[in-house]
């Protein structure tokens, strides 16, 4: 029915994706910078989050029962949780590849060039002199050392990037007939020479120089930095950009200590606010605050803070503050604790289970940054009941004052008939007798056709001009008490591109009745092998239960058509 609709009105669709992908387009760079990397991680969340989970609780089983340690279910189900972590550029090379537009497969074979196991693996390579490491010489002056990239996060991003960017361009100009050989052999080797012979080693380095800053900030100043950082988080999350963290965390789980010591921070920051959430709702009157504020407090203490941020502590102010400082609280004593996590993608309570060797110090660090958040909130935020009523007061007088204007010009529109008069000289024939199925079964509304004797289409009524299609051929109008109504001229002229037609008014206009709308040419439509019979339907009919057709037959423009009393 729907795609029926924008052939019949000739209007166009766009897919969800397509809508997101236009607005990014008009954001800052920093923030589709950021969108691209969030667009990257949360799609492989449920895979680390799910690897992270099973690592810290087979090796809680391991400590807890040594027997279970040396067992074959716990070599096995110690394989299963690996192996994310173990392949993470392949499942980064992938989501890279789609939100890059690039091939997700040609993106695979990036990601597996990256660790293939005829490269020394990264983490061996610390250990290891120079001159033990393979270089191989190509041309005589491009050296690419034969080390591969397990545990990296930004040297695969922007290879598979680039890849995507060479592929786009070679699909435009090789020629069709030998682009699915061309294209991915060219892409692959260019962006594999590429990817070990320059991305790698160089964004490798900054990739360290990012972690070693980060590192520092948690640690500097005896946890000043933490907590900073902990203060900040929230704001990071109202501005859209905390995904980038993802980067830092899971360039730490790839690291030789296999630790994320920034999720502390994170989580700290999270629990927080949804301690001065729930300081709000279980502290204020308003119903309508205790039933946004409750739940969404429930919801951060399980690591998803947007609803408390955005619904309660952004609006009063003094909660998200409040929350600032028991997060910071709680980051400076993570700091302390050296507490570290075995994944990511997880805060809160579910925390627990990927840190699991600092147990009793991540539930310092949650209940600390509760309890400040929370006493803080009580002490500060007071709802202002005053206000309050005052607001109320003014509300219901409002309603009482547009309640009355709005009796009145009921009355004075029940006073008169919502009446359409004839926007087209010639004959006016039954809706079921319009030569299109669509029109003539009703399913966009009742009305009638006519069959025109001249090219000018006039204004049935008073209304606003709230449609008009790219190829001329329609236009929608708001009428008198929210009527609504459609002119369709011609039938399936929207393949007229709109040759022999043209428009007067535009989307916004208010019309009178009998004002030009649009001209249209009815032989170059009958020419073209179309109907020149237009539909002129109310598309709300069935909101009138009085709706008629009062005239059929020969008639002149500005004649009574329809009635709708």
């Amino acid at each position: 029915m729907y795609e029926e609709f924008l052939a019949v009105s000739g209007m166009t669709a766009a897919t969800k994706e397509e809508v997101k992908a236009a607005a990014a387009a008009k954001q800052p760079f920093y923030k589709q910078m950021s969108k691209s990397l969030g667009d990257v991680f949360v799609p492989i969340l449920p895979a680390i989050v799910a690897s992270g989970l099973m690592m810290g609780l087979v090796e809680a089983l391991g400590k807890a029962i040594p027997a279970f340690a040396g067992s074959d279910w716990y070599g096995i189900l110690d394989l299963f949780a690996n192996t994310a972590f173990t392949f993470l550029p392949i499942l980064i090379a992938v989501s890279s590849a789609r939100v890059f537009g690039g091939n997700i497969f040609l993106g695979a074979v990036v990601g597996m060039i990256m660790i293939h196991p005829n490269l020394i693996n990264a983490w061996s390579v610390a250990g290891m002199d120079a001159a033990d490491i393979g270089v191989w010489h190509l041309f005589g002056v491009f050296p690419i050392r034969q080390v591969g990239y397990q545990g990296h996060v930004i040297p695969v991003i922007i290879a598979v990037w680039v890849m995507s960017r060479i592929e786009k361009w070679l699909h435009k100009h090789v020629p069709e007939m030998i682009d699915l050989f061309v294209s991915p052999l060219c892409t692959v080797l260019i962006t594999g020479f590429l990817t070990l012979g320059i991305i790698g080693p160089v964004f490798s380095i900054a990739e360290t120089y990012v972690l070693t800053f980060a590192e520092w900030l948690i640690s500097v100043g005896y946890g000043s930095g933490a907590m900073l950082m902990g203060a900040l988080y929230p704001l990071t999350v109202v501005c859209g950009i905390h995904h980038m963290y993802n980067v830092i965390e899971a360039g730490m789980l790839s690291a030789a200590e296999g630790l994320n010591t920034w999720m502390p921070v994170a989580s700290a920051a999270n629990f927080a606010q949804g301690a001065a959430c729930l300081a709000v709702g279980l502290k204020a009157k308003n119903v309508k605050t205790k039933a946004v504020a409750i739940p969404s407090s429930l919801s951060a203490a399980l690591g998803i803070t947007e609803p408390a941020i955005f619904g309660v502590n952004l609006r009063f102010v003094k909660p998200l503050v409040c929350g600032m400082a028991g997060g910071a609280a709680g980051a400076l004593l993570g700091t302390m604790f050296h507490i570290g996590a075995t994944s990511y993608g997880v805060t809160g309570i579910p925390g627990f289970l990927i840190t699991l060797d600092y147990t009793l110090q991540y539930a310092v660090i949650l209940t600390v940054s509760f309890v400040i958040a929370f006493v803080l909130t009580w002490i500060f935020w007071k709802e202002d009941e005053e206000t309050e009523k005052k607001e109320e007061i003014k509300t219901d007088k409002a309603v009482e004052g547009k309640e009355t204007e709005t009796k009145k010009e009921e009355q004075a529109l029940a006073q008169a008939e919502k009446i359409l008069y004839a926007p087209i000289k010639g004959t006016v024939i039954a809706r079921e007798s319009i030569p299109d199925a669509v029109f003539a079964s009703g399913a966009l509304g009742d009305g009638v056709g006519i069959e025109p004797e001249c090219g000018e289409v006039l204004a049935p009524c008073d209304g606003e001009i709230v449609t008009v299609t790219e190829t001329k051929h329609a236009v929608g109008i708001m009428g008198p008490e929210g009527m609504e109504l459609l002119i369709h001229v011609g039938i399936d002229t929207v393949k007229m591109n709109g040759e022999g037609f043209d428009v007067t008014v535009g989307v916004g206009d208010q019309v009178k009745k009998g004002q030009k709308l649009l001209t249209f040419d009815i032989e170059k439509i009958k020419a073209a092998g179309y109907s020149a019979t237009t539909a002129v339907l109310v598309t709300n009919s069935g909101d009138y239960p009085n709706y008629r057709v009062v005239k059929t037959g020969a008639v002149e423009t500005g004649e009574e058509i329809i009635s709708a009393e």
